[in-house]
């Protein structure tokens, strides 16, 4: 089984799509996708569908829409004459709950966390332009915001916050690499977009001041930190940080910093990352 969740729902057995176009059996077919391979307990399912006040009815519909997903994946098996599994082997019950089983096959977020640890230990090695590709390949695997066709509730809202967080961490540094490359004039036009979805971003806003003033665009690198400042004290009543009020202060003196250094401003910017089995974490504010 084939899954893809960075972008549009896709899941496909046999190469064939039993992605449900009702909402409902699309929903658990999500939540199911995204803990793939493991136990999601009935109460998690009822409770991402129908909220903390379900009907008295909700296990009982629960598991239709399981035989709704059932009947999708019999009709893929039944595509390989040579196929021993069943549906119910791929869509297990099992105490507690349910596990759809991907039998080897490909998960794209957790493909997308594999390459984006190979470009965070490259960052980490200084080895900038294997740095670039990796983590330029692993944001490939993304086509639109995660599962933006489905309308989850709070179980996947969470995950898919967690995806996109994902996503920007690894971002954030592939485009700190471009710039330790010199690429600051191709990183113009991706910026401009950036810091206008991230308006409180820092560590995207400093990578645009040194992008813009290494392009020789000093005043417009100075009106970004101005137009970051001003979104700060508005909305949240906070000063940059120390370390982009330093990038301000270089360019100013016409000595700006070779690289942005990490940024942390309470609620507006912080950023951690790890590497591991489980993906890869950035907390940032968009809007």
């Amino acid at each position: 089984m084939d899954i893809e969740v960075l972008g549009a729902l896709s899941v496909r057995e046999n190469g064939v799509s039993i992605t449900p176009t009702a909402p409902k059996t699309r929903h658990v077919l999500a939540l199911l996708a995204l803990h793939a391979d493991q136990v999601v307990p009935v109460s998690v399912l009822i409770e991402e569908l129908w909220g903390v006040t379900p009907p008295r009815s909700a296990r009982t519909t629960l598991q239709t829409y399981v035989l709704q997903l059932r009947l999708l994946i019999s009709k893929a098996l039944a595509r390989n004459e040579d196929e021993r599994c069943t549906s119910k082997d791929i869509l297990a019950t099992l105490p507690g709950g349910y596990r759809l089983d991907t039998r080897g096959g490909t998960v794209d977020y957790r493909e997308f966390a594999r390459r984006a640890g190979t470009g965070f230990r490259a960052m980490d090695a200084e080895d900038y332009a294997g740095a670039s590709r990796r983590l330029g390949d692993a944001l490939s695997l993304w086509t639109g915001p995660a599962l933006t066709d489905v309308q989850g509730g709070s179980c996947i809202d969470t995950e898919v916050r967690r995806l996109d967080e994902a996503r920007l961490c690894a971002l954030d540094q592939r485009i700190e690499a471009d710039l330790r490359l010199g690429r600051h004039r191709e990183l113009l036009s991706e910026l401009t977009v950036l810091v206008n979805q991230y308006r409180m971003h820092e560590s995207l806003h400093g990578q645009f001041m040194l992008a813009l003033h290494r392009s020789g665009r000093r005043g417009e690198a100075l009106k970004v930190y101005q137009r970051l400042r001003a979104t700060l004290v508005s909305e949240l009543g906070l000063e940059p940080s120390a370390a982009l009020s330093r990038l301000q202060r270089s360019i100013l003196m016409l000595h700006p910093e070779t690289a942005v250094p990490a940024t942390a401003s309470a609620g507006a910017d912080t950023a951690a990352r790890t590497a591991s089995a489980g993906g890869v974490r950035i907390v940032a504010r968009a809007s």
